[in-house]
């Protein structure tokens, strides 16, 4: 078992309302892995687009592996998303209805292979954020009368 930190993309959650999750694998090389379990991935800016029957990950920053040397990759390659057919067609499908895109969510280990949860999302409003800002802060509120 790896003691690799999982890798969450919290903007994602601030700035779209997550409609499903689909878990995928991710293709990568043997460098990106090592600096993956460092903790030195990013998610902020990334996000899936499809081309040719295929999934990629673009923008997401793998910075290079301080012990590699020739072998590291670019940091901001795209890099190929892993599901299955069926899956691939029915997001590519879902992506075409308007106002929906594909946004990786948390970037994790299972056995030893590098995961990727992508989640199917609809953009928030400004509105939208400035209510969940506002909730969030009452919600914060009753805690803390509650401690006292």
């Amino acid at each position: 078992m790896s003691n690799a930190p999982a890798i969450d993309n919290r903007r994602a959650r601030h700035e779209y309302h997550i409609l499903e999750s689909v878990e995928a694998g991710l293709a990568l090389t043997g460098t990106e892995v090592k600096a993956i379990r460092a903790g030195g991935a990013s998610l902020t800016e990334a996000y899936a687009r499809f081309r040719d029957g295929e999934a990629w990950l673009l923008g997401m920053h793998v910075p290079p592996y301080r012990q590699g040397s020739f072998s590291n990759a670019e940091p901001t390659r795209p890099r190929k998303l892993l599901l299955h057919k069926a899956e691939i067609l029915r997001l590519q499908s879902r992506v075409t209805e308007k106002g929906l895109t594909v946004v990786p969510l948390r970037l994790y280990f299972t056995r030893g292979i590098a995961k990727v949860q992508l989640g199917l999302a609809r953009g928030k409003k400004l509105w939208d954020k400035r209510a969940a800002a506002a909730k969030r802060d009452v919600e914060r509120e009753i805690a803390a009368h509650a401690r006292r």
